[in-house]
């Protein structure tokens, strides 16, 4: 519990430091998204920012990934990042379910929680989705990518098909463990997410 403890007052220490005209955008990950192996200036939130900054937006983008998440993690952070008062929350779990074979059906209805009680709470959401590698079984795989774009139709949600576009199983953009972006990476990340943040701003 502690280290959940540290990270949300890591959270509100950095949206309190935002100046008042600041809306919030919250990235709602696992390693991911919390930039496992890069620089925190080179995370794909850390690029949003600087993009967001460079193009006139007045918003903080607020880094709320925790390395091994699941959705069951993050549907458990629900209410912490809620109290940060995004305008926006990125959430882009599932990796960690995927690796662990755990069932697709209960990621699915935490994955509808999760966007439900951040809806309800206020914010507008923008889901990511994820793909398995081919070795999970061809049945795991579709299943698993299909689960995200039936729980952005079901929502009604603004949605990324695959956060890792362009990325995966590129040597040249990932880490030696061929799972993590590098900073190379991390930027393309930060591309394919902008194109679908980009609509959801307001000037």
């Amino acid at each position: 519990m502690r280290p959940l403890v540290a990270l949300v007052a890591v959270v509100l220490l950095v949206v309190t430091g935002a100046g008042a005209e600041d809306r919030v955008i919250v990235a709602l990950g696992d390693s991911l998204t919390a930039g496992l192996g890069v620089a925190a200036d080179e995370t794909y939130p850390a690029l949003l920012q600087a993009r967001l900054r460079r193009e006139g937006f007045a918003y903080r983008v607020v880094n709320a990934g925790v390395s091994g998440d699941t959705t069951a993690g993050g549907r458990r952070r629900v209410d912490w990042v809620l109290r940060a008062h995004p305008a926006i929350v990125i959430v882009a779990l599932g990796a960690n379910d995927g690796l662990r074979g755990q069932p697709v059906a209960a990621m699915r209805d935490n994955l509808v929680a999760i966007v439900t009680g951040l809806r309800t709470g206020g914010a507008r959401v923008l889901l990511v989705g994820m793909r398995m590698p081919p070795n999970y079984g061809d049945a795991y795989t579709r299943q698993f990518a299909d689960a995200f774009p039936h729980v952005a139709r079901q929502t009604s949600v603004a949605f990324v098909p695959f956060l890792l576009e362009g990325v995966a199983g590129d040597p040249a953009l990932n880490q030696p463990d061929g799972i993590h972006p590098n900073a190379a990476g991390q930027r393309v990340v930060a591309d394919t997410v902008w194109h679908a943040l980009r609509p959801l701003l307001q000037q």
